[in-house]
């Protein structure tokens, strides 16, 4: 016996231990999941990365009886597939894949049991050309080698709906390669890749470490005008932004696709411990911001507006003020 089940099986012993047997409402805090709590994150240079292992930090020292630990991944699919599948109690992920999750659409056969603790920052799709690869435009992406991210990513989902968008076949048109940040960062150096896209938010530190490693060698593409083919297709989670200049020391703005970012956790978890942990992220936001800046661009207003998420209900309380 595996995964959840297990899981399950250790929860209920813990739970009839401390209570005698019987009782009602939640577990006692020790008791869910041992008090053991995983964060799926992202690549280990990626914004889900630094600000997951603040948050991991936040939870360990001011949650009483939880221990919380940040893990690397290929970040959104992968992330909601071990967070319903029982592997992990926080899932980071961008909030396109998760409405796809909630639906059973796209990558999952079938609606999974996630919910929503807040609605964070942005992410930037960054789409990078090498300069000597000659790509002027999005359409210039045509037959050339391109990493699209960590498989299960949500940089995949967004990069392939982006080139069905621009007319392209993701498997046919370019030479796509599903690559991690790191991975691709390597390759783009080499002259491997010529493109390559990553969705994060800024700074990123893989993106800023490429870009400041080889001045003029790498460019920014602008794909703003993708956004309303996108929306027409796939909804209104995609907005349309400009990565401010400063982001990476740039010389102008690039217009682009944004998407939010979305904290999951499992329907199933106690709605005492959901409210605990949305009210850590606002209570010592100073100390993520600390982490990233990232952490600072959400409010107790906007993180409620997970839509089409649902809250989870312990969240939901914390946000009415309960």
């Amino acid at each position: 016996m595996t995964g959840r089940p297990l899981r399950a099986l250790a929860v209920l012993l813990a739970v009839a231990l401390a209570t005698g047997g019987c009782g009602d409402g939640d577990p006692a805090p020790q008791a869910w999941h041992d008090g053991r709590i995983f964060l799926a994150t992202g690549n280990t240079t990626g914004v889900y990365y630094q600000l997951g292992g603040g948050y991991a930090d936040v939870i360990s020292r001011h949650l009483p009886g939880y221990e919380a630990r940040a893990e690397p991944t290929g970040a959104s699919v992968e992330n909601i597939n071990r967070l319903a599948g029982g592997d992990m109690e926080i899932a980071f992920s961008l909030a396109d894949t998760a409405a796809d999750a909630v639906a059973g659409r796209g990558a999952f056969r079938q609606p999974q049991p996630v919910r929503a603790l807040a609605r964070v920052y942005r992410n930037y799709t960054h789409v990078i050309v090498r300069a000597d690869a000659q790509i002027t435009t999005f359409a210039g992406l045509r037959g050339k080698r391109v990493s699209t991210g960590s498989p299960k990513s949500g940089t995949d989902v967004i990069a392939g709906r982006l080139l069905t968008a621009a007319g392209m076949d993701p498997n046919r048109d370019v030479r796509r390669e599903t690559l991690s940040l790191p991975e691709t960062v390597k390759r783009m150096r080499a002259g491997t890749l010529d493109a390559m896209f990553f969705s994060g938010g800024l700074p990123t530190p893989g993106i800023a470490d490429l870009l400041a490693s080889a001045p003029g060698r790498f460019v920014l593409l602008p794909i703003a005008d993708l956004t309303e083919p996108l929306t027409a297709r796939y909804g209104s989670v995609y907005t349309t932004a400009e990565l401010p200049k400063e982001a990476y020391g740039r010389a102008a703005g690039t217009p682009t696709v944004t998407v939010a970012n979305v904290i999951l956790v499992g329907a199933d978890m106690p709605d005492q411990l959901a409210y605990d942990l949305t009210r850590l992220l606002f209570t010592y936001q100073g100390d993520l911001i600390g982490v990233h800046p990232e952490a600072g661009n959400f409010t107790r207003q906007s993180a409620a507006g997970t839509e089409p998420i649902p809250l989870h209900p312990g969240a939901a309380r914390f946000y009415r003020g309960g």
